[in-house]
């Protein structure tokens, strides 16, 4: 979620009201024009936070609030625009190396932080204290499961998936700002297909729009599938991607919804000289049917996110750089290189990316 306004002014108008008529559901493509035009001028500040940890966990707050949190067990937290970074790593988490693959920060002291794995290396552990201090608030203990991501629809109600366990992805379901987790019956989940899963390369595999809708990002399997829920995670639907698959290296890596409605994919083959086309996706129907990009970036993308106050741009950001779209999808170009697995924006007007070898970066102009 990419913002109108970044570091230094507005790097696009806000999207007016529509006062004649039905709009294109990408965007309205006169304004596209001019959002390319403002975005040339921007690209990806690097703010120095002294670590080496490679961070595919995001939480955007505003343009002075941010964290990341990775490998190791690490957790780092600005609240000056990345200028400095506190350490704000779990204790235990540290101690077993623990890989913090997500992160939900609904403030500069409340945060969600997710930590991926088989059995009992996934948990979830909370701070409302600016990461002084954490509690663990859940652990799984089936070795069957491996949770892959967080998403939360507000401050309170939340959800994160597991790969697949007895033949269906599991969902675990928090009303109480993460202080409490219970599993979901399976009941409405549709089978899995078979190597079906989810990846957790930036958070973005389950994502969130509105009070209760969300949708999971699959791969693994023979096709890609984005998976939608309208109950808050009670019963799903299945849809195809198109995003190619067919081997435990390829599908569906990010997602993110501008709002119910349209929504963008982006993924690819994520082993490194890999070929990796068609890997980006656009839906204008809530995920019940995608089309593909007829521009895709031209590799692995893992991470995608909207600019709020745009009509229909938005990034996605990989490993070998960062694409932007203006026309909600259907094409992109290259922005700039450089590596980053997640990219995380806000209302406010600020994009954040993170990734490998401690990167972080937020959007600004040239």
């Amino acid at each position: 979620m990419l913002a109108a306004a970044l570091a230094v002014g507005p790097v696009v108008a806000p999207a007016q009201a529509d006062s004649g008529g039905t709009r294109d559901v990408h965007g309205a493509r006169e304004s596209a024009a001019g959002e390319l035009r403002d975005l040339r001028g921007a690209g990806w500040a690097l703010k120095q936070t002294g670590k080496d940890a490679r961070f595919r966990g995001l939480g955007a707050v505003s343009r002075t609030t941010a964290w990341v949190a990775g490998s190791k067990g690490t957790v780092l937290r600005t609240v000056d625009g990345g200028r400095s970074w506190r350490d704000v790593s779990p204790p235990a988490a540290v101690a077993e190396g623990l890989e913090l693959r997500d992160i939900e920060a609904f403030d500069a002291r409340r945060a969600v932080a997710l930590s991926i794995g088989e059995g009992e290396a996934s948990r979830v552990l909370r701070t409302e204290d600016g990461g002084k201090t954490w509690t663990e608030t859940f652990r799984n203990t089936d070795p069957r499961a491996f949770y892959d991501c967080l998403t939360f629809f507000d401050s309170r109600h939340g959800l994160a998936v597991s790969d697949p366990v007895d033949g269906r992805f599991r969902i675990l379901s928090t009303d109480d700002g993460g202080r409490n987790w219970a599993v979901l019956p399976s009941t409405g989940m549709p089978d899995a297909l078979p190597g079906e899963a989810g990846f957790a390369a930036s958070g973005q595999c389950l994502v969130s729009a509105g009070s209760r809708d969300v949708w999971l990002a699959t791969g693994g399997g023979p096709v890609a599938r984005i998976l939608h829920s309208a109950d808050r995670g009670r019963t799903w639907r299945a849809a195809e991607s198109g995003i190619p698959a067919g081997d435990p290296a390829k599908g569906v890596f990010a997602l993110a919804f501008r709002d119910r409605t349209t929504g963008l994919a982006v993924g690819g083959d994520y082993r490194t000289g890999q070929a990796s086309p068609q890997a980006a996706a656009v839906s204008a129907d809530a995920g019940r049917n995608w089309s593909p990009s007829g521009t895709p970036p031209p590799a692995y993308r893992s991470g995608a996110a909207w600019l709020p106050h745009t009509r229909g741009a938005a990034l996605a950001v990989g490993p070998t750089g960062t694409d932007v779209t203006t026309d909600g999808g259907r094409s992109w170009r290259a922005l700039e290189p450089g590596s980053f697995d997640t990219v995380d924006c806000t209302a406010d007007g600020s994009c954040w990316a993170a990734g490998e070898k401690g990167r972080v970066g937020r959007l600004e102009r040239r």
